[in-house]
């Protein structure tokens, strides 16, 4: 008796398909790098359209320009005179050493305050709430990221400064005055502390839903593994989930920092936009770099050489210097985490 074997057709995807796939893909690939190398290309041109249009007052300034705090447009009613080949009004000098030490002590004092709540906020987020109420409160803490800055700056001026000068100022300086730079005037309210706490509601959305994210993305096995060990539940977050995402940590913090670093609105509203005036104290007043640019734009383009506004934009490339250094550390540290991730792997 003879059998027949039968044959099924070939079910694999033919030739033509794999072609037209691989078509595909490239042009999805092409795409995509284009879209890439047009957000860094419009990144460089906007740092060299700064260099291009802030050379004139580079080369008026000099290096005093970031170690001195002399910032003077100048009598905008005489002629003006020249100075090291530049056109300038007489008695204008341009000096933003205060800038930068409100710019970065502002910034300092944001992050360490939002750092330890936005991890306490995504460690209860992910860990220590049900679901459906995990779901609410998360949207609440992103509906925080999502409030224009203004709204933030009008929130502070109006609740923040007050209370803060009337109640909380007074005690910190009768209780925390042997401390140096907690002593001194309590002020009114304005000031670097202010500003560092407005910056640090600002940027706590950004860490916690981040971190959050990260968490409820873990093998419950890591938990589970900590605990059949004989870890408690905090030793299980603090020693075995927390340093696993250790990474997205760091990337958190780098967003958070460029956003506390060009913060603008929120900052001028509550900061008493000190000019020429390095803070003594916490409770100083100061001015950020941002918040410089916005306040005096319109005052320099009144400077009829234009070498006013050439130094705002001095400022600005500045503040991106600043950015771009700040950024390039957190990337190291990123780096060196992910290097002592995979030792311990």
């Amino acid at each position: 008796m003879s059998t027949t074997v039968s044959t099924l057709p070939d079910s694999g995807p033919s030739a033509p398909f794999l072609a037209r796939l691989q078509k595909r893909l490239f042009t999805f690939r092409s795409f995509t790098a284009l879209l890439g190398l047009m957000l860094a290309g419009i990144l460089v041109m906007i740092v060299v359209f700064l260099c291009i249009y802030a050379w004139p007052a580079v080369r008026l300034n000099g290096w005093g320009f970031v170690i001195k705090s002399n910032w003077n447009l100048g009598s905008l009613y005489a002629n003006p005179i020249t100075s090291h080949g530049q056109q300038i009004l007489p008695g204008a000098e341009y000096g933003i050493l205060f800038l930068i030490v409100g710019t970065l002590l502002s910034t300092l004092i944001a992050l360490l305050i939002a750092v330890p709540v936005g991890v306490g906020a995504a460690l209860f987020l992910a860990e220590a709430v049900p679901a459906m109420m995990r779901t609410w409160l998360s949207f609440l803490v992103e509906l925080l990221a999502a409030i224009p800055s203004v709204v933030y700056g009008l929130w502070g001026y109006v609740v923040v400064i007050p209370f803060l000068g009337h109640y909380v100022f007074p005690l910190m300086t009768k209780y925390l005055g042997f401390i140096p730079f907690f002593s001194g005037p309590a002020g009114s309210g304005y000031g670097l502390l202010t500003s560092g706490l407005v910056l640090a509601l600002m940027i706590v959305p950004l860490i916690t839903a981040t971190l959050r994210d990260a968490l409820l993305t873990l093998s419950s096995t890591l938990r589970e593994g900590a605990v059949a060990l004989g870890a408690s539940r905090f030793e299980a977050l603090w020693t075995v989930m927390l340093p696993s995402v250790r990474r997205v940590l760091i990337g958190s913090c780098i967003l958070a920092t460029g956003r506390a670093l060009g913060e603008t609105m929120a900052v001028l509203m509550v900061s008493g936009n000190a000019l020429n005036y390095l803070p003594n104290n916490i409770y100083s007043p100061i001015s950020t770099m941002a918040a410089f640019i916005v306040s005096q734009l319109d005052s320099a383009l009144q400077d009829p050489t234009g070498m006013a506004i050439r130094s705002i934009s001095e400022v600005a490339l500045v503040l991106c210097v600043i950015s771009v250094i700040v950024n390039s550390l957190a990337r190291l540290l990123l780096y060196y985490a992910g290097r002592q991730t995979s030792v311990v792997v």
